[in-house]
């Protein structure tokens, strides 16, 4: 698979990764034995970069995760994050992100994490705090790289400013838009892009229901775009998606991946996906191209992303 760049500090990884949350959290009933079968076929179809997070699973995610790449560690990168608790309120204290960073790497079972992330920031604490702890685990040879999630412009530059950044991770799919403002700050300073959800939380995966097809604790339950008032409206959105999709001869979910890698060479999408067949089919987005054309007329389907906002 092809190559990326991310940021300037030396980290490359395949075009396409994998995301891990959904092996633990947010999408249903968790399947450990799928999980680590889709993780382990991602890797022998050429994806080298896994992401998950404290919060996925508070654990178990990032214990699944070190247990599926285990037998090919060195040959993968690993992202976790760090910042939040269990009732989602922000916590990126100096002594809870060094608790944090050794119960991952205990968790994943590694002696180094390759991208640290804060999960999001915490108004109460000063991100040049937050980088400087970060920091000290680069510095003791704890964490390779350092990026940031869900933040805003000024935040990457005053982090930037105490340590070179060399990712941000944030939302993006056709029918998320929010992480265009990040573009000339990027490029500015040379840090690659994440992309999370980039199938819109499933509803470009080609098998999206309605909300009520969906258990309470999903978090598509709270999400805009399957909002009654919301639903039918993307829904159109995702048919006339296909129809293009078809005419390519390729799925709905591959022409939303392309399209991704297709805004940017700094852009990195994080598919994921307890299927291994699905996972193939993600990963098979790598070798498609899109034209000048098909990108324009994606514009012109979903010109500000999907009806509703993406919530969360």
């Amino acid at each position: 698979m092809q190559q990326r760049n991310l940021g300037r500090q030396g980290l490359t990884v395949s075009a396409i990764g994998y995301g891990a949350m959904g092996t633990a959290v947010g999408y249903g009933p968790s399947d450990d034995t799928g999980s680590i079968a889709a993780i382990r076929r991602a890797h022998e179809l050429g994806v080298t970069h896994f992401d998950t997070a404290e919060m996925y699973g508070w654990g178990e995610g990032e214990k699944l995760l070190g247990h599926a790449l285990a037998p090919i560690r060195d040959e993968v990168t690993i992202a976790t994050k760090f910042g939040l608790t269990p009732t989602f309120a922000p916590n990126s204290k100096p002594e809870h992100i060094r608790e944090v960073v050794e119960n991952s790497l205990r968790n994943l079972n590694i002696d180094v994490i390759d991208v640290l992330y804060q999960h999001g920031p915490d108004p109460s604490v000063p991100i040049e705090d937050v980088v400087g702890v970060m920091k000290e685990f680069v510095d003791a040879g704890k964490v390779k790289y350092l990026g940031l999630s869900n933040t805003d412009t000024d935040a990457i530059r005053r982090a930037h400013a105490v340590h070179p950044i060399s990712v941000l991770q944030h939302e993006y799919s056709i029918f998320a838009h929010d992480s265009e403002q990040f573009f000339p700050v990027l490029e500015e300073l040379g840090i690659g892009l994440v992309a999370y959800s980039p199938l819109a939380r499933g509803f470009l995966s080609g098998a999206v229901k309605p909300r009520e097809h969906y258990d309470a604790s999903d978090f598509r339950q709270m999400i805009p775009w399957w909002a009654p008032e919301n639903f039918d409206e993307n829904l159109s959105i995702v048919s006339e998606l296909t129809k293009l999709a078809e005419s390519k001869g390729v799925a709905l979910s591959q022409l939303a991946l392309a399209w991704l890698l297709a805004k940017k060479d700094y852009i990195v999408p994080i598919p994921g996906s307890r299927n291994p067949e699905r996972v193939a089919q993600n990963i098979a987005a790598a070798d498609l191209r899109l034209t000048a054309d098909d990108l324009a007329r994606i514009d012109e389907i979903a010109p500000d992303g999907g009806i509703g906002g993406r919530g969360m």
